[in-house]
């Protein structure tokens, strides 16, 4: 055992001093990282300081603060059935399923359905559909499939579509899952720093990691709600848009989540006006 141990540890005893730098890099970057966070952790403007603010803000009752999602976000199925797929790969692997040909049965099977949750998901992300567009295109498939079957092609069709799979390995799935997922954790880190924070007196819009941001009067710009994409609207995904009353200004648009309960919120928001009361009792702060 002695012996396994120090043929374990020989290499990293042998190893020269490039070697040590190469493995401090990444280590120094986390350190650093960590150092900096500490000492501008007063001065970071994340979209949660500021929700505590104005949630101690005694002259605004309601408020709204939303960021653009990556349109990775759209592809949520493909990721939830690539780590699915890994796992049944892995069970494969490990022969919980004890059956020996459920290697060549189930792959297929596990990879087919990964493909369909990518075209899916292609799909809501590529097209806008309404309702009226996705229901037309139901109609034309089951006039196809009834085509088919009239004219006796549709067992040869379904044959043709069971040949279509996808075999990867479960590293192929993690892999795949775990590249759209950091595209995701991107765009939620972004979104901690670059976000729209709404009142009902003004729109104050966050573009760097401190103070940097534009406040524009609600009398400056208008808003609107578009959930016309029906499979977005599934996933509980829509837009905010947002338009100026400066020409010269190009509109934002927000890919924001849970559209229902943000798209009341903004409504309420754009029918109140929001009036500076006199608190005696409430302590004012010149600064940090």
């Amino acid at each position: 055992m002695l012996a396994a141990i120090s043929a374990s540890t020989q290499p990293i005893v042998n190893w020269g001093w490039d070697k040590y730098v190469i493995l401090a890099v990444p280590l120094g970057l986390v350190a650093l990282t960590a150092l900096m966070f500490l000492l501008l952790r007063n001065t970071l403007r994340t979209r949660y300081r500021v929700a505590r603010q104005l949630d101690l803000d005694q002259d605004i009752n309601e408020w709204l603060i939303c960021f653009d999602w990556s349109r990775k976000v759209l592809y949520m199925p493909a990721i939830l059935m690539s780590f699915l797929g890994a796992l049944a790969m892995l069970m494969i692997q490990w022969k919980v399923i004890p059956q020996p040909p459920a290697d060549q049965t189930v792959a297929p099977v596990v990879g087919g359905l990964w493909l369909l949750a990518f075209v899916v998901s292609f799909l809501i992300d590529e097209y806008e559909m309404s309702f009226k567009v996705l229901s037309v295109i139901v109609l034309l498939v089951l006039l196809l499939v009834l085509w088919l079957h009239l004219l006796g092609w549709l067992a040869a069709f379904l044959r043709l579509l069971g040949r279509v799979s996808v075999s990867m390995s479960w590293q192929g799935f993690l892999f795949i899952g775990l590249l759209f997922s950091v595209g995701i954790l991107v765009s939620w880190v972004k979104g901690l720093f670059y976000y729209v924070a709404i009142t009902p007196n003004y729109m104050n819009i966050q573009v760097g990691v401190t103070e940097s941001g534009e406040q524009i009067s609600r009398e400056e710009y208008s808003t609107r709600v578009d959930t016309g994409d029906f499979l977005e609207r599934i996933m509980g995904f829509g837009r905010i848009v947002i338009t100026f009353r400066d020409n010269r200004r190009l509109p934002l648009s927000l890919l924001v989540g849970r559209i229902g309960k943000k798209a009341a919120t903004l409504e309420s928001l754009r029918g109140i006006l929001a009036v500076d009361a006199h608190h005696p009792n409430r302590e004012v702060q010149s600064g940090d």
